[in-house]
């Protein structure tokens, strides 16, 4: 018999925490995070990551876990929430999968296997000179010409990512998009039941404004100087998300801070809007109306 797992999906600012703990309360249940930035250590504000307080005493899994200096992928989080899944089973709890990665949630939930695709050292520094020589958009059109499904996931600053994609299309012939549909084939691992939250768009966007003005007030410029410090850059995986590279280059001159507010607000409501064309295209998922 499969065990059970719960999914709590939906875009950024939705209410995935509240609606979480208080599924896990009602479940018995523990929280494995399903959202690409909080994995990383040291990035709280930009990232929204629930406060202690907010958590209220339910364990939370692959959240404050990985370095910011370090690349994480899929695949690696993959293994690391199938871990933690496997120990909340063991005692005797349900784990509740929650967050606004779809990869994240979907490699979990279907069993996607990611194959590593090879290498091509020779083509892989290919890549990395015409990104230096044309810029990063020059490699990322690539991608979107061979694989525009990933162009959608990867940002174009991303370079480490795009050259990955390219790599493994050159080697085996075969997108990452491609294959990952293939390896869907899997047998599902879990007894599932998936939910998202389903929101007025009007007030999504508004929720969204709000809490970058927050995120502001509580301190995101420090936040990001203190990454920084710590040689983070914004060719690091960590710094992708929305919020940490438009602070980058506000603080190196490039913006102004009202200018900087509003361009994260935009990409923030961009990045909601395809959190949610992800989730609609999932036939698997109940809509719970907040």
């Amino acid at each position: 018999m499969k065990k059970p797992l719960i999914v709590i999906a939906g875009p950024t600012a939705s209410g995935k925490t509240a609606m979480s703990i208080e599924f896990a309360k009602k479940n018995n249940g523990e929280i494995v995070n399903a959202d690409s930035m909080q994995v990383y250590k040291y990035m709280d504000i930009g990232t929204a990551k629930p406060t202690m307080e907010e958590r209220q005493g339910i364990p939370h899994y692959l959240m404050d876990e990985i370095e910011p200096t370090v690349q994480y992928s899929v695949a690696q989080y993959c293994n690391d929430a199938r871990k933690y899944i496997s120990q909340i089973h063991q005692k005797g709890k349900v784990p509740i999968l929650v967050g606004g990665t779809g990869l994240y949630i979907d490699s979990v939930v279907y069993n996607i296997r990611f194959a590593e695709g090879g290498a091509d050292e020779a083509f892989r520094k290919e890549l990395e000179q015409l990104a230096a020589d044309k810029g990063n958009n020059y490699i990322y059109e690539m991608l979107e010409k061979i694989d525009p499904q990933s162009a959608q996931r990867i940002h174009p600053s991303d370079r480490k990512r795009v050259i990955r994609a390219l790599e493994i299309y050159h080697v085996t012939g075969k997108t990452i998009t491609e294959q990952n549909k293939n390896s869907r084939r899997q047998s599902a691992v879990y007894d599932t039941e998936i939910y998202a939250i389903d929101i007025e768009r009007e007030e999504l966007y508004r929720r969204i404004n709000e809490r970058v003005d927050k995120m502001f007030e509580a301190g995101l410029i420090d936040e990001v100087k203190h990454l920084m410090d710590m040689g983070v850059n914004k060719s690091m995986t960590s710094v992708q998300g929305i919020g940490y590279k438009e602070v980058i280059d506000y603080l190196n001159g490039e913006y102004t801070l009202e200018e900087t507010k509003n361009l994260i607000k935009q990409s923030t409501r961009r990045y909601a809007k395809r959190q949610l064309t992800w989730f609609r295209k999932n036939a698997d998922i109940i809509w719970i109306r907040r």
